[in-house]
């Protein structure tokens, strides 16, 4: 497979697209007024405990307090880790396909002088029903329960582990309102709900994860080679000691053959960080943000990043020279694949990057046989429906489950493509068209399965009943494409539906008849839009009449295009 990174930077907003064989598969969108705070770190202020959710909120100083679950919380009693191998937390993501990119990681992630590596499955998430990838906590004055994750790999909807007990710590125990913690956030706001935070901290890079107070050297399973993972060992823990660098470290697969000279660059950065982020957690008062996760381009560029791309194109030449050197950086080899996009007509329009972002934001969507999708998302879940359309398939008799299953494996992969392209999270119901035949079935949900194991976002489907049903259950961490992109109607409130023109009518004549006392034999002129005017003429003339026998006089209807629909203005004259 092919890869593509195409980059489009202004001084006001970056957008990167991802091309996997010339489609686009992902967008990510970085505006700088309103940029995003998966990975920040902030010292926190408690500032209301909830019992019955076992939850606290925490002001960060954001717009909306943060949600901190009981399970995200350190306990004071859990100095270290160090015993129990199978309790390694996963690291925190700072984007959707990174969190299965580390959670693939450190599944396989085994302890020093450890043979398994069996992940406990996670707490639930009561804000979101879904699970977060949780990472170790800082040696901060916070207090809660060691965090476990999922490990989902990057290549299906694989789980890892056994069940973990649940905490019977309690909420109110660990933690007091006006208490001041040290959190980072794991999920970004979404709607009405402030960010999703954790006091289980982790600080990835480009080979290594770090986490500061697990005093583990994980070595990803990926590693195969003894020696290998024997090398990265040492050089982390000759660091740690001849440092005194604290916590743990998870070594990831792209460390595999990199010379010394990179797995140190990682530890110094991590040294670095850390001591600044006591530093500032010492001199500052809460809310304060003690560390602020890196550009949009360098995150994809340290977490995505492999032999598979075979370009990396950017529009503007500043932000093209910062790549070139963090590529040059971390994969030397791939440096000349960056290449500069000086062409007047804009980069996503030559990629058809911006078609593909403009079709994301329309519920229908069509497939190349002449079927459709039609997505429609709620607060809840998301919907998608498949139809044939146009498609008819073959005309000879017989045929028509033949044609049923096309589209419907058809669509299996332009769903999965949707999916990550719309950032699409939570729960999704796929409506697929009935099919009689059980291996018809199962066919398909093959093909979702398969089409989901090219996801990075950790997921799951379901085959709920025989009539082509299937739920697929995708973590999400940021807001979708069309919330990011779009806004509410303020005439439909996101409805998508405006009152009909006769309905107006009448509104009209209820107005009038609350005003018609204080009229005082004055005429009424009515301002309305085009349409409820043509309404008045015709289907709302019995309401007309009935309007003027409220006046008591002719009243004069004006039509005006510059107002909307449902809107009219009342003049006595």
């Amino acid at each position: 497979m092919n890869k593509e990174m195409v980059i489009s930077s202004t001084i006001h907003e970056t957008r990167v697209a991802i091309l996997e064989d010339d489609q686009v598969v992902e967008v990510f969108i970085e505006r700088e007024q309103s940029r995003g705070v998966v990975g920040n770190m902030y010292k926190g202020r408690v500032s209301k405990v909830l019992p019955g959710m076992q939850s606290a909120f925490v002001d960060l100083g954001l717009e909306r307090d943060a949600f901190l679950y009981v399970t995200d919380v350190i306990d004071p009693t859990e100095e270290s880790l160090e015993e129990d191998e199978d309790r390694i937390p996963e690291p925190v993501p700072d984007e959707e396909p990174l969190a299965d990119a580390l959670a693939a990681e450190s599944e396989g992630a085994e302890s020093e002088g450890a043979d398994r590596t069996d992940a406990p499955e996670p707490e639930p998430d009561p804000a979101e029903g879904s699970t977060p990838a949780m990472a170790v906590a800082p040696d901060a004055p916070t207090a809660g329960a060691t965090g476990a994750a999922t490990s989902q790999a990057g290549s299906g909807g694989r789980r890892n582990g056994r069940e973990r007990t649940p905490s019977t710590t309690k909420i109110e125990d660990l933690l007091k309102e006006g208490q001041e913690v040290v959190v980072q956030v794991v999920k970004e706001p979404l709607g009405t709900k402030g960010a999703r935070i954790t006091s289980h901290i982790s600080l990835p890079g480009r080979f290594l994860v770090y986490m500061p107070t697990v005093n583990h050297i994980g070595v990803s399973r990926k590693i195969e080679s003894r020696e290998e993972r024997r090398r990265v060992r040492a050089l982390v823990q000759k660091f740690k000691d001849e440092t005194g660098l604290p916590g743990g470290v998870i070594i990831r697969t792209a460390a595999v053959n990199r010379p010394e000279e990179d797995i140190l660059s990682d530890l110094q950065y991590f040294q670095a960080v850390w001591t600044e982020v006591q530093r500032r957690r010492e001199t500052q008062r809460s809310p304060a943000v003690l560390y602020r996760e890196e550009s949009l381009v360098a995150k994809l560029l340290r977490d995505f990043l492999t032999e598979q791309f075979t370009a990396i194109r950017i529009d503007d030449e500043t932000e093209y020279q910062r790549v070139v050197a963090l590529v040059g950086r971390i994969m030397p080899n791939m440096a000349s694949r960056v290449k500069h996009y000086n062409k007047d007509y804009p980069i996503f329009e030559e990629y058809g990057v911006q078609g593909e972002i403009d079709k994301a934001l329309r519920s229908k969507v069509w497939l190349k046989s002449g079927g459709y999708l039609v997505v429609n998302q709620t607060e809840a879940l998301v919907a998608i429906d498949i139809n044939t359309g146009r498609y008819v398939g073959k005309k000879t008799a017989g045929r028509l489950e033949d044609t049923i299953v096309k589209t419907n494996l058809e669509a299996s992969k332009e769903i999965v493509r949707q999916m990550r392209l719309r950032d699409l999270g939570g729960i999704i119901v796929l409506d697929f068209i009935d099919m009689e035949d059980k291996k018809n079935r199962q066919k398909v949900f093959q093909a979702i399965e398969q089409e989901l194991r090219r996801d990075r976002a950790p997921s799951k489907a379901v085959q709920v009943n025989d009539f082509g049903l299937v739920i697929i259950t995708r973590k999400r961490v940021k807001s979708s494409l069309e919330r990011l992109l779009t806004e509410p109607c303020p005439y439909c409130s996101g409805t998508g539906a405006i009152k009909a023109s006769p309905t107006i009518c009448y509104d009209i004549l209820t107005e009038v008849k609350k005003v018609s006392a204080d009229l005082d034999g004055y005429s009424l002129v009515l301002r309305v839009n085009p349409e409820v005017a043509r309404a008045f003429r015709e289907e709302g003339r019995g309401v007309f009449k009935e309007l003027e026998a409220t006046v008591g006089r002719a009243v004069t209807v004006r039509p005006d295009g510059q107002l909307h629909h449902e809107q009219f203005d009342l003049m006595a004259m």
